[in-house]
């Protein structure tokens, strides 16, 4: 099976971490493995009524934040990658400038050095420099900034739709392709601008 790393942090959208697990299960083909920061889990609580152990139930192994000495610290535990979703500020600063304090930055750190696919799904806005600055330097790095903004092309009409469109796209990235939400211009999806205006 596919390994791949889920980080949560405190920022706002825990359901993308959440989501992204429950569309893994559904796939079958990739083994989870799950770490939390603590704000993470005071977040989800105001975020959703619903108990941290059914988050943790979608994992196949779930790491305590302040573990740095588990498995996925290190370069020799072999995965396809690993997706922070959502990735606070705090978490995005500290993983540019090296600062690798808990698990979800030095499992990041980890990603990052051994030429790994990391997506960080940042939740912020608007932005200043210093965050501009820090996210052009992770991407210098090889991370994927990946801001979780919805598209609109595939007229969602749910919250679930919305974020499956996301999480679809990131999942992408490590190379798990699951046709959660309609893809612009392909079969099954949404027709292309030509189709619309009837371009030849």
């Amino acid at each position: 099976m596919k390994r791949i790393i889920i980080g949560i942090t405190g920022a706002t959208g825990t359901i993308y971490g959440w989501r992204l697990m429950e569309l893994l299960r559904s796939e079958g083909q990739t083994e989870i493995h799950l770490v939390m920061s603590p704000s993470a889990k005071l977040t989800l609580k105001m975020e959703h009524d619903v108990e941290l152990e059914r988050i943790s139930s979608l994992a196949h192994e779930v790491h305590a934040p302040g573990n740095i000495g588990a498995a996925i610290s290190s370069g020799s535990f072999f995965s396809e990658g690993m997706i922070i979703a959502p990735c606070s500020i705090k978490t995005m600063s500290n993983i540019a400038m090296g600062n690798t304090g808990d698990l979800i930055t030095r499992a990041a750190d980890v990603i990052l050095k051994e030429r790994r696919k990391l997506v960080v799904a940042v939740r912020e806005t608007p932005l200043h420099a210093g965050h501009l600055e820090s996210m052009s330097k992770l991407a210098n790095l090889g991370a994927v900034i990946f801001p979780p903004v919805p598209a609109f092309y595939n007229r969602p009409k749910t919250l679930e739709d919305i974020v499956d469109q996301s999480c679809m796209r990131m999942l992408d990235q490590l190379g798990v392709n699951l046709e959660s939400s309609p893809r612009w211009g392909e079969e099954g999806g949404v027709a292309a601008v030509g189709q619309v205006l009837g371009d030849k």
